[in-house]
């Protein structure tokens, strides 16, 4: 009965992973087919909104579906999320110009605003405490594998099939999902009656839609100075004034402002925005060094982030088998000294610097944000009912993910105008290198080829210099990062030998 019992979990956890894996990577993957889909499709000028509409729509769904889950059951909006990511992924798969593909990416998104946040809350459900580490350090291993796997895939099915397997890859993982979760999943969840928040739901997606806008925006279709841009940011700030007041007086808010009255749960959300917006860099931009330095082809470009993802892998595990040992606090703090460090060493490159050397900072940075992964997940829910879970892990992946967006804005804007700046002091007419403006172009092999050696070694040095410069500005996320995981309290994971009064209220039968 017992061995009946643990092999149901397996097949659940198998389910919740999956959803995670085609998630987490969702964006990464399709990164890579960007070249090839708009050479196919065409809209250069559009090519934007296939990423801004997948992370818009999963940002402003993830604390809904969230709260939802708390009221309704994890159950059926995860196989909610599952299905709308299923069909969004053979919409895209069918995309015939770059709008369609926009609108589906979209719909795509809104799925995957689900998965995530509910996966980690099915697993904090299923598990007793004392396994709750262990199977954080899977999931948030499984995290850091797909920021790094996603890439390599992407690479992969656009060189050898065709850009739309980047799509249709999802499919048999998300029923693969679905049928795990509903065969095996069964949750006895007390519900009562309890009111929509309206009102709080759609001044929060109205407040992210007008920030994620901004933030995608900004400066690439729409000047920064411009008076859209200031409308954009001020629906931003007035819809999120309005929102915080409405969930105030809300006896069901989707965002539950109590909980930052818990310091660790406070903590955690700020060293996870922090994290996220400094993390993100590596998995953008030592590729583009790689290639724009040492030269070779994306796929080969990609392998240089193996490293970070054994390092997180590493972390992952290593963070969540010492949670029962020591306080959260403890490890977040030899998380963030790693991290640091290895941001510190990538802002010391250069164009002569040997490649092993790269492949051990990211290995650093990766054991560093490996320990975050499954650490702040568990910092966010501990002492918090199971009624407010799902609430509680939506708003850490929300948080994680608006400073994962804030961070490639801002830093990515650094390191573009500090490259355009470098060049055009070296070489005023370098534009005709790159008519479109757009640097990435100067990465491909065919571009490569027609630039003069001299020209190819500046565009090299500046290419190094800046990302270099864009990792030391960087730190100070890093930095922050540290101020917020040293505010956090030294709580750290109970076991069923010491339960804290959270567990004590556990109704009996979830997904047994």
């Amino acid at each position: 009965m017992m061995a009946n019992k643990a092999s149901k979990k397996g097949f659940v956890v198998a389910g919740l992973l999956l959803g995670i894996l085609m998630a987490a990577m969702d964006n990464t993957i399709v990164a890579t087919a960007m070249g090839t889909i708009v050479g196919d499709l065409g809209g250069l000028d559009q090519f934007i909104w296939v990423t801004s509409a997948y992370m818009i729509a999963s940002v402003a769904g993830m604390p809904i579906f969230g709260k939802l889950s708390d009221m309704y059951g994890r159950k059926r909006f995860f196989m909610a999320g599952l299905l709308i990511f299923i069909v969004g992924s053979i919409l895209c798969g069918t995309a015939h110009d770059m709008v369609q593909l926009s609108i589906y990416r979209a719909i795509q998104g809104l799925g995957g605003g689900a998965l995530m946040p509910i996966a980690f809350t099915i697993m904090f459900d299923s598990f007793p405490p004392e396994k709750r580490g262990k199977m954080s350090g899977l999931f948030g291993a499984v995290f850091g594998i797909s920021s790094v796997f996603g890439p390599l895939l992407g690479a992969y099915l656009t060189d050898y099939l065709d850009w739309r397997w980047v799509f249709y890859v999802n499919i048999p993982l998300g029923l693969a999902a679905l049928f795990f979760v509903f065969r095996f999943y069964f949750e006895s969840m007390e519900r009562r009656e309890q009111k929509i928040d309206w009102a709080g739901a759609i001044l929060l997606v109205s407040s992210v839609l007008c920030l994620m806008f901004a933030l995608e925006l900004g400066g690439k279709e729409i000047d920064w100075t411009s008076p859209l841009m200031f409308l954009l940011f001020g629906g931003f700030a007035v819809f999120l004034a309005f929102f915080i007041y409405v969930e105030k007086k809300a006896s069901d808010p989707i965002i539950s402002f109590s909980l930052f009255k818990n310091r660790l749960f406070a903590a955690s959300q700020g060293a996870g925005f922090f994290y996220g917006s400094a993390f993100i860099l590596g998995t953008i931009f030592i590729p583009i060094f790689v290639q724009g330095v040492y030269g070779g082809s994306a796929t080969n470009a990609g392998l240089i982030l193996t490293p970070m993802m054994l390092g997180s892998v590493a972390g992952s595990q290593i963070g969540g088998g010492f949670a029962a040992k020591t306080s959260y606090r403890n490890l977040m703090i030899i998380s963030a000294l790693f991290f640091i460090t290895g941001i510190y060493l990538l802002s010391t490159l250069t164009a002569e610097t040997p490649r092993i050397l790269v492949t051990v900072f990211m290995a650093i940075m990766g054991l560093g944000v490996g320990f975050s992964f499954p650490l702040l997940s568990m910092a966010s829910i501990h002492g918090i009912s199971m009624r407010q879970r799902g609430t509680a892990n939506s708003t850490n992946a929300f948080f994680r993910s608006i400073g994962m967006t804030l961070g490639i804005t801002i830093f990515g804007t650094i390191q573009n105008n500090l490259f355009i700046d470098k060049l055009t002091k070296a070489f005023p007419d370098f534009s005709k290198f790159s008519p479109t403006g757009d640097t990435r172009a100067l990465l491909s092999a065919s571009a490569r080829a027609n630039i003069p050696k001299d020209v190819l070694a500046q565009i090299s040095k500046s290419m190094a210099e800046s990302i270099s410069s864009m990792f030391g500005w960087s730190l100070i996320a890093a930095v922050l990062a540290l101020v917020f995981v040293l505010l956090m309290p030294n709580n750290r994971l109970e076991t069923s030998q010491k339960p804290s009064a959270a567990h004590a209220m556990k109704k009996p039968g979830m997904a047994e």
